[in-house]
C-alpha cells in the first residue's frame, strides 16, 4: 500500500513537470513578464507586446494560464466587448521563481556562446572529414 506522503510527492512530481513544461514554452514565459511589466493588459495589447504570436496560440496560452490560476481574466460589459488580463499572486510568484534563469542566463551568456561555437566547429571538421553523423 502506498504512503500518503508518497502519493502527495508522485502528485508534486507530476505538477513541477507539467508546469516547467509549460512555462518553458516560450509564450507562457514571454506573457508572464509582459503581465508584470505592464500589469493588466487588454488582450489585443497583449498580443501586440507579444509580438510574433499567433491570435489561435495567445488565446490558447492565455486560457492554460487562466486555468493554472496564474491570470485573471476580466470581461467589461461594453461594446465593444473588452477583455483584461492581469497576473494573480500565484502567477506573480511563478515569475519570480523563473526570474533566476534570466539571472543565470544574463550572467553565463557569453559561456553558452563560446561552448556553442567551439561544438559547432567541432561538429564541421567531423562532418568535412566524412563522419557519417555529427557529434552527439
Amino acid at each position: 500500500m502506498e504512503s500518503k506522503a508518497c502519493a502527495t510527492d508522485a502528485k508534486i512530481d507530476a505538477l513541477v513537470t507539467e508546469i516547467i513544461g509549460r512555462v518553458a514554452d516560450k509564450w507562457t514565459m514571454l506573457l508572464l513578464e509582459i503581465l508584470e511589466e505592464h500589469g493588466e493588459l487588454r488582450f489585443t495589447r497583449l498580443g501586440e507586446l507579444a509580438g510574433g504570436i499567433s491570435q489561435k496560440m495567445l488565446t490558447k496560452t492565455i486560457r492554460q494560464m487562466e486555468r493554472d490560476g496564474l491570470v485573471i481574466r476580466t470581461v467589461h460589459a461594453v461594446i465593444p466587448p473588452r477583455v483584461d488580463y492581469k497576473l494573480t499572486k500565484l502567477g506573480r510568484s511563478l515569475g519570480a521563481a523563473f526570474c533566476g534563469v534570466w539571472l543565470w542566463a544574463e550572467k553565463h551568456h557569453d559561456a553558452v556562446e563560446r561552448a556553442r561555437a567551439v561544438y559547432d566547429q567541432k561538429n564541421k571538421r567531423v562532418q568535412a572529414g566524412g563522419a557519417a553523423r555529427p557529434l552527439s
